[in-house]
């Protein structure tokens, strides 16, 4: 945002102050050459050196007019329809994995002020299911996880299983995560389930057993938050452990709707690509 401020108010400035004493300089040396048709005045390297000269832009308003449009063009887009992000940690396996490039409507909940966040327009609201870009009420950056909990809904964890408004969320179990637990606070293989809230239905890996201190602790969604869990379910820094767990809605960024290429080590990859469920 900054850059496009600077690069368009030096622009605007050019063109009402800084533009004037160069047409002034190039009526000048017209009126210098008057004497020369104008098929003299193109072949003529004493005119087009004095004309060059005085047309001339200083560096940085040459700069700025260059790179104005294009800043501005990117600027809307990842402002206002969709932005890019790069998954940096584990906290949505197996949905998403570290390395996963997906791309975030930035509409999808209404259109924000970019910076001050202040909702302009109001378009959509968040689901429960929801795969969601935001920032956490006690960080300024962005996380991702999914949605879980409108307001004035009631969350709880019982045995690794999630319940709202006293509601179980259907768990379907998939198969065992081959991926070694050692080192985690499992004591047994992850299970992967197929989960369902509301009508979207995606997989979460968990540990089968309970343990962790949030298990059995209830949170009631205040009006205008938001509750978040990451779909790796045993690690995953979200609403279940902050000092201030809901999520304002001012906070909320987009709906992350896509995979578009995973990148972790060597070279791109496209596999992955994909609708986000």
């Amino acid at each position: 945002m900054v850059a496009v401020v600077v690069t368009g108010v030096i622009w605007l400035l050019d063109l009402i102050l800084w533009a004037k004493p160069r047409k002034q300089a190039i009526l000048a040396t017209e009126a210098q050459f008057s004497s020369l048709s104008p098929g003299e005045k193109a072949a003529d390297a004493g005119y087009l050196s004095a004309i060059k000269k005085a047309a001339k832009e200083p560096l940085f308003v040459e700069y700025s007019k260059s790179f104005f449009p294009i800043l501005a063009i990117v600027f809307v887009l990842r402002s206002f329809l969709i932005e890019p992000f790069k998954i940096p940690s584990e906290s949505m396996v197996p949905t998403l994995e570290v390395g996963d490039f997906i791309a975030v409507n930035k509409y999808a909940y209404g259109v924000r002020l970019p910076v001050f966040r202040v909702k302009i327009l109001d378009i959509g609201q968040p689901q429960r299911g929801d795969v969601v870009v935001f920032f956490p009420p006690h960080e300024d950056r962005y996380f991702i996880k999914r949605l879980v909990g409108l307001p004035g809904d009631r969350i709880q964890v019982k045995d690794n299983v999630l319940y709202v408004n006293d509601q179980m969320i259907p768990q379907e179990p998939v198969g065992k995560d081959p991926v070694s637990r050692y080192g985690t606070a499992c004591w047994v293989d992850y299970q992967i389930v197929n989960e369902r809230i509301d009508d979207k239905t995606h997989l979460v890996r968990k540990c089968p057993t309970a343990g962790r201190s949030w298990n059995d602790q209830v949170w009631t969604v205040p009006e205008g938050h938001y509750f978040m869990m990451g779909d790796n379910r045993d690690n995953s820094l979200d609403s279940r452990s902050w000092d201030d767990p809901f999520v304002p809605d001012r906070n909320i960024v987009g709906k992350a709707f896509a995979i578009w290429m995973h990148w972790d080590s060597g070279l791109p990859s496209f596999g992955r690509a994909g609708a986000i469920e």
